[in-house]
């Protein structure tokens, strides 16, 4: 209202001075009335973003062939099924309040779609590219179908074409996309490429047990992320090298199961180390990569700051360090939860670095880096003049290396091991497992080697 009477008596006023006046007054009129019309009633503004007009689809071709896949291979794929892209609309408002603003309207689109890949059946799926560029599969809803002859429609497909209306794309491995985030590809399905294992060896199909190794990684048997802050890096997954699921342990279960659909048995590897080869000076004991690393870790009593580091090589650790009790906890249950056996297997490393000064049993100066936990022995060794085999002294050796730790030192709160004792050893070591796979709800099997040169091996 204030900009057409102000605009009129800006003209009236201007027409004093001419036909230029009156062009002038008007203007300034109807720029003086705006400006109260915004102040008076607050009108406010809308500025919308760009929306799309059309959807623009993964090309797909009628009548392409469908490849046949041995082995493992990366793939594309041609689009079998699609809805009409979601649009979700988001409001934002600047201006204080009871004054007037400019709200902003932006629109975003999320596709459904189904992509075909090969002829199935297929072992498993590995990474996926978008645009030459390997997707984090963690943040996005993908389902894979490995082709199988009885597999049944996708459930959002059946949901949008209604019940018996979707195909079940038997005999056909395919990919299904729900709520596709399309604003990082120019709001378009980009082309997409597929990793595709399909076993062809017979012996995948036979392999009934598997040994899981290293035993030696902190964290790599955790099947969540486990996650600390490290000065200049920030918050870090420290059991999380790759794209396909949550941890490396889940991505590589998930992989072994559809490689070896037949497994039935796994033995879970959990490392101690020792550091001498002469048997009475041996001390078996957990380690770590760091004592800073930023992350808990805890192995019977020890916490990460009581832990010895494993040596070193270039700078580097030279293995990496016991899984933390809890992580050894977490993986056996996620195993039985996957329908696996599973044998707990405590294992001896021998770290022993080269520029070590320790004399060696079998009469050299120096101990070899590294060496086999088969050759930990009496001192001198057996065949070697003054052996201690057979001797009192081979038994205060054996004795020293086993320790004394008895079940009576042992005792459970949870899922954590407590001691009593104080002497590391061979014996605690197995005991501590023991009592650990009790936490855990039960293993299937318990194994138990020494393998000491010279020595009756005890098995289990």
């Amino acid at each position: 209202m204030a900009t057409l009477v102000l605009q009129s008596a800006g003209a009236a006023i201007g027409a004093s001075f001419g036909p230029i006046g009156a062009m002038v007054g008007r203007a300034a009129g109807a720029i003086a009335g705006n400006y109260l019309d915004q102040r008076l009633f607050g009108g406010d503004s809308v500025i919308r973003g760009p929306r799309l007009e059309e959807a623009r689809i993964l090309s797909s071709s009628d009548g392409a062939p469908m490849p046949r896949l041995y082995g493992r291979a990366r793939l594309g794929g041609q689009l079998v099924w699609a809805t009409r892209f979601e649009e979700r609309r988001s409001r934002s408002k600047s201006g204080g309040k009871g004054s007037s603003g400019v709200t902003v309207e932006e629109y975003s689109y999320f596709a459904n779609f189904a992509v075909a890949i090969c002829e199935g059946p297929v072992s498993g799926f590995g990474r996926v590219w978008a645009d030459g560029n390997e997707l984090d599969q963690t943040k996005y809803e993908i389902r894979f179908h490995s082709g199988e002859e009885s597999q049944l429609p996708d459930p959002l497909v059946e949901g949008k074409q209604g019940a018996g209306n979707a195909p079940a794309m038997r005999g056909t491995a395919y990919a299904v996309f729900e709520g596709f985030p399309l604003e990082s590809f120019g709001n378009r399905i980009p082309q997409l490429s597929f990793e595709v294992v399909r076993s062809v060896a017979r012996l995948d199909k036979e392999v009934r047990a598997v040994t899981l190794i290293p035993g030696s990684t902190e964290f790599g048997l955790d099947p969540k992320p486990v996650y600390a802050r490290i000065r200049g890096k920030g918050r870090v997954t420290h059991n999380r090298n790759n794209l396909v699921a949550r941890t490396d342990w889940e991505a590589s279960i998930d992989a072994l199961q559809a490689l070896c659909p037949n497994l039935e048995r796994v033995a879970l590897v959990v490392a101690w180390f020792g550091d001498d080869l002469r048997a009475g000076e041996c001390r078996i004991a957990p380690r770590v990569e760091y004592a800073d690393s930023g992350a808990d870790w805890r192995v019977s009593d020890l916490e990460r700051g009581e832990a010895q580091e494993v040596s070193r090589v270039e700078g580097r650790p030279a293995y990496g360090g016991t899984p933390g009790d809890s992580t050894v906890v977490a993986a056996i249950r996620d195993l039985r939860l996957r329908g696996l056996e599973v044998a707990l297997y405590p294992f001896i490393m021998m770290d022993v670095p080269a520029d070590n000064a320790l004399p060696d049993p079998s009469g050299a100066p120096q101990q070899p880096a590294y060496p086999w936990r088969g050759d930990i022995t009496c001192d001198p060794a057996p065949g070697v003049e003054g052996a201690a085999d057979r001797s009192a002294s081979a038994r205060t050796q054996i004795d020293d290396f086993v320790g004394d730790a008895t079940p009576g030192h042992f005792s459970l709160n949870g899922e954590s091991v407590h001691f009593s004792g104080s002497q590391w050893g061979f014996r605690r070591m197995v005991l501590h497992y023991a009592n650990l796979a009790l936490a855990a709800g039960g293993v299937d099997a318990f194994l138990i080697g020494s393998e000491m040169r010279g020595l009756t091996p005890i098995r289990d």
